[in-house]
């Protein structure tokens, strides 16, 4: 269910989203979705939550493989990028960060996804200056410097802000920036 509420948010954007067109759309009722879920914010933080779930498991094996910290980093920003225009995963992304600044409920929901995913980068960042594969390094700020670096590539592919809806582009972007951020020892 949450699979497709996901990508029905995507396709269509949350606000234009009606629970009976969703509920529709996934062969139920609308006061059967409203009665799991709430509200809409709540299925949409519901199926980030899914989406999220399924990414943290792929960096967990990501993270655990033995390959050089250049490899890993370089995966790294592979899973968190977009795989194109109207990927579901970031717009459902996009939707959530117009909806915290009035909601705490989704605001906290954010601050914990996004610790998820600085968590582990700061963890790679450091085993790798750790190994000499990295320069010594402020691994906290760094990751937080790439992180907002590719949720601002992630948003231009995500809105076809390119001129290409292709997202290669922004992972080669990404790589160039981590050329300059986290030099090799």
């Amino acid at each position: 269910m949450l699979e497709e509420a996901m990508a029905a948010i995507a396709e269509d954007g949350l606000a234009s989203l009606t629970m009976s067109a969703l509920a529709e759309r996934l062969g139920t009722s609308g006061g059967h979705i409203l009665y799991y879920f709430g509200s809409k914010d709540r299925l949409l933080l519901a199926a980030l939550r899914w989406s999220e779930a399924a990414l943290a498991e792929e960096r967990r094996t990501l993270l655990a493989r033995r390959t050089t910290a250049e490899r890993k980093l370089d995966d790294f920003l592979r899973l968190y990028l977009p795989r194109g225009p109207r990927d579901p995963r970031w717009t459902l992304w996009i939707e959530l960060w117009a909806r915290t600044p009035g909601n705490p409920e989704l605001r906290e929901a954010q601050r914990e996804l996004d610790a998820d995913w600085q968590r582990d980068l700061e963890s790679l960042l450091a085993a790798g200056a750790a190994r000499g594969r990295f320069a010594p390094l402020d691994a906290t700020g760094r990751a937080s410097e790439l992180l907002a670096l590719l949720d601002g590539l992630s948003t231009r592919v995500v809105l076809g802000q390119d001129a290409a809806p292709d997202p290669r582009p922004a992972l080669e972007a990404a790589r160039a920036a981590v050329a300059l951020l986290v030099p090799r020892a």
